[in-house]
């Protein structure tokens, strides 16, 4: 288990970077400096390529759902629409052990098998195979 912090402009540690491995039940366990980022829950979607985008709920709501929302005539919101919401799942971190289960289809469509590797794109995590 690798995390990877770094210091903001306060000089505040985040957390950036971490590697997990997914149990038998397919949980992925977050680490307990970001548990109170998913506070809200999360949501995972397929990225654009082959690995998952996992939000906080909260960002998902404020921040990319409305951007879904945008002109139904328009291709490419369209486009993102389908992307984003085939296979969409949302869900909550167990408060106990702070894990969350991913569903088989979104790890085929990422390749991952066991190992994840889990980087921060602003307020967004990709998760990708190691």
């Amino acid at each position: 288990m690798k995390i990877k912090t770094t210091r903001n402009i306060n000089g505040m540690a985040t957390v950036d970077y971490f590697e997990r491995k997914l149990d038998d039940k397919r949980r992925l366990t977050i680490p307990s400096e970001l548990r109170a980022e998913f506070a809200s829950g999360v949501v995972v979607t397929r990225g654009f390529k082959d690995y998952l985008h996992l939000y906080p709920k909260s960002v998902w709501d404020e921040e990319v759902e409305p951007l879904l929302k945008g002109n139904i005539l328009d291709e490419q919101t369209a486009d993102l629409n389908v992307q984003f919401r085939t296979g969409k799942v949302e869900g909550a971190i167990d408060d106990k052990q702070g894990r969350f289960s991913l569903e088989k289809h979104l790890l085929d469509y990422a390749g991952i098998k066991r190992d994840v590797i889990a980087i921060r794109v602003g307020n967004y995590w990709r998760l990708q195979s190691k």
